[in-house]
């Protein structure tokens, strides 16, 4: 197939460190390559393509505002590569879509985030043609559906073969691990109670927000606590700081406090073996099972709890479930059967 991949443009493809939707845009788009597809990338400055790249935009905040500039250029890459290709797959916001909205071309949009239902019906009010939407947990698509048209779950994804696992990690002792940008709904603040509670080191990774009321938060309420010895901070991490940590540690710890899609971070902690000690936010639950690759808590007090129980997890069931279930080759999959 012919496939054009659409991404927003603030942050660049592959993102070096955070970026979720990126990662898995990129992902993806070397599966379809290895698997013999023809992969067109359309996203921001500073992006790379196993294929061809056509870059638009600036790098920057994400900002929720529709940058018309931006909407202008996709249209004149539109009218050049549409019918040059079998589907647009867009992982950006449904108004980049509106430039061709009907045109015959096969489109799916993908929703990693809570679904805004004025948005959909407008798209869908105005006749839009061979359009499909896909959303990365069954949450997701539970928020989109009232907006109409036609949804299919499809999980986030990791590069699993990237990441090497580690069975012999001292459930007993080993450190516990938080991963994710350091803002309040991310709940940083709870993992770090977790740890105190039962008395385990924690190591927390992840980017500090310029957003002036999440830099507070870090400020005032995480770097307070952070001694360097219990509590330790290490930054924000690549691929290979990422499998160090995770494989290392006894659990992941994702006490989030707001409806979260599908973090990558639970694949990713699967890949290294690790189990994951959730709060049952969005769409965290159904990439838990329960007793085998993690724990579902409504408290910390409970979440610490559980820490005593990490040792009753086979981390090769974690590793297996990452293979099987959300690897990048098996989500490309998902993908093209879709198309």
């Amino acid at each position: 197939m012919k496939i054009l991949l659409l991404a927003d443009p603030f942050i660049p493809v592959p993102p070096r460190h955070y970026g979720g939707i990126e990662r898995v845009v990129h992902d993806i788009a070397c599966q379809y390559v290895k698997m013999g597809h023809e992969v067109t990338l359309v996203a921001g400055p500073n992006s790379q393509s196993p294929g061809k790249l056509i870059e638009f935009g600036e790098n920057g905040e994400l900002t929720t505002k529709l940058n018309f500039s931006s909407l202008a250029q996709l249209s004149r890459i539109f009218r050049r590569e549409i019918k040059r290709h079998d589907v647009l797959h867009n992982f950006g916001r449904l108004a980049f879509l509106l430039p061709i909205a009907w045109a015959k071309i096969r489109k799916v949009q993908t929703y990693m985030r809570y679904v805004s239902i004025k948005g959909i019906k407008i798209v869908n009010g105005i006749g839009t043609r061979n359009l499909i939407y896909t959303g990365v947990s069954d949450a997701i698509c539970k928020t989109g559906r009232p907006g109409g048209g036609e949804w299919t779950t499809i999980y986030n994804c990791a590069p699993v073969e990237s990441f090497v696992p580690k069975y012999d990690t001292n459930p007993n002792t080993g450190p516990l691990a938080f991963l994710g940008r350091l803002e309040r709904c991310k709940g940083l603040h709870s993992a770090i109670e977790v740890a105190k509670k039962a008395k385990r080191q924690l190591i927390i990774a992840g980017n500090i927000s310029t957003i002036p009321h999440e830099k507070a938060y870090f400020e005032n309420e995480i770097l307070p606590q952070i001694d360097g010895e219990q509590i330790k901070y290490i930054g924000v991490v690549d691929n290979i700081q990422k499998n160090e940590l995770l494989a290392n540690s006894s659990a992941m710890l994702l006490p989030i406090e707001w409806y979260e899609p599908f973090p990558i971070v639970l694949p990713e902690s699967y890949a290294c073996g690790t189990p994951v000690l959730a709060f049952p936010n969005g769409g965290v639950p159904e990439g838990i099972e329960i007793g085998k690759t993690g724990f579902l808590s409504s408290s910390t007090e409970e979440m610490a709890e559980q820490v005593a129980q990490i040792p009753s997890i086979d981390r090769r069931y974690c590793r297996q479930i990452a293979e099987n279930s959300y690897s990048d080759s098996v989500i490309a999959r998902k993908y093209l059967e879709l198309y």
